[in-house]
């Protein structure tokens, strides 16, 4: 009998590597056999079909969200989302806030002892991404608009230093050059119709794959139409796109900022680093949703 390799059949299925192997793994390509750590699979066996879901009747986690968020529901799948979402993304950024503080900002809206001073803006922001939050939570069925962008970007700034600079125009874009990891990004003067353009191509209301929100999320960066803010926004629609898509969402810890950045700067040449990144923050956040029985 004649076998493929995984990279084969990732080709032949239209699949992600990584796919094939987690097939391969949980017995769903029979006669699928591992010879040391290479899988070899039967030349004539079919890609696997998705799962149905145990009950269709089930809730999204987006209706999930929802019903704690109007209940205030302590303890559950919202609140973990908001703390672990709001800490990691700031903290990429910069923040110095601590998982605990930011956990207690948003349990008791205070921060408890700290014996280093915090900057004001590092709470301001985390409180407003909580916001942020509830808004994408709010919005996610309407899809990404350049109005919802601009909306999330006069929350996450709202009241922060930044908002006071002249230069700095909180809701709309960028008035100067900016770059990201050394990179030139779109000019100032060419932001609008860049957005819009990719508003167009990307088509929001549109059923999407876990590729064409990543391949969003890129092209967004790489036009950074903000002054600041831009990482930040970025994951908040990349979380938006997840929820309407009914589309597991993940979050990018500490751990993987470094494999997330090269991912953003390989896309065009290998789109496997980001996709892997975030497929691995992915499984992550499934298992997230399996403790509280989300899906």
């Amino acid at each position: 009998m004649e076998y493929l390799s995984v990279t084969e059949a990732a080709a032949r299925w239209g699949l992600s590597p990584r796919s094939v192997r987690n097939y391969c793994a949980s017995g769903r390509i029979p006669g699928a056999f591992l010879t040391g750590k290479t899988w070899n699979i039967p030349a004539d066996a079919v890609k696997p079909g998705r799962k149905p879901r145990a009950d269709s009747t089930a809730p999204t986690l987006l209706q999930v969200l929802r019903q704690e968020k109007a209940a205030n529901l302590p303890g559950g799948i919202y609140h973990k989302l908001q703390i672990d979402m709001t800490y990691n993304s700031n903290h990429i950024e910069g923040s110095r806030l601590t998982h605990d503080q930011t956990r207690l900002i948003f349990e008791t809206h205070t921060l408890g002892v700290t014996q280093a001073a915090l900057p004001v803006d590092d709470i301001l922001e985390t409180v407003n991404h909580f916001r942020c939050i509830d808004r994408v939570i709010d919005h996610a069925q309407r899809g990404i608009s350049e109005r919802f962008l601009k909306e999330l970007h006069r929350q996450l700034k709202a009241g922060t230093t930044d908002a006071a600079r002249p230069w700095f125009v909180v809701g709309d874009y960028k008035k100067l050059p900016n770059e990201v990891g050394g990179h030139a990004t779109t000019p100032p003067e060419q932001v609008h119709q860049a957005i819009r353009a990719l508003l167009v191509r990307y088509r929001p209301h549109e059923p999407k794959t876990f590729d064409q929100l990543l391949d969003f999320h890129v092209k967004f960066e790489r036009i950074h139409p903000f002054q600041d803010g831009n990482g930040r926004i970025g994951r908040l629609l990349l979380l938006s796109e997840c929820l309407r898509n009914d589309i597991v969402p993940f979050i990018i810890t500490e751990e993987l900022k470094g494999f997330y950045y090269r991912g953003l700067e390989q896309w065009d040449r290998e789109p496997g680093y980001l996709r892997d990144t975030c497929l691995t923050a992915q499984d992550y956040f499934r298992k997230v949703m399996a403790y509280f029985r989300v899906g």
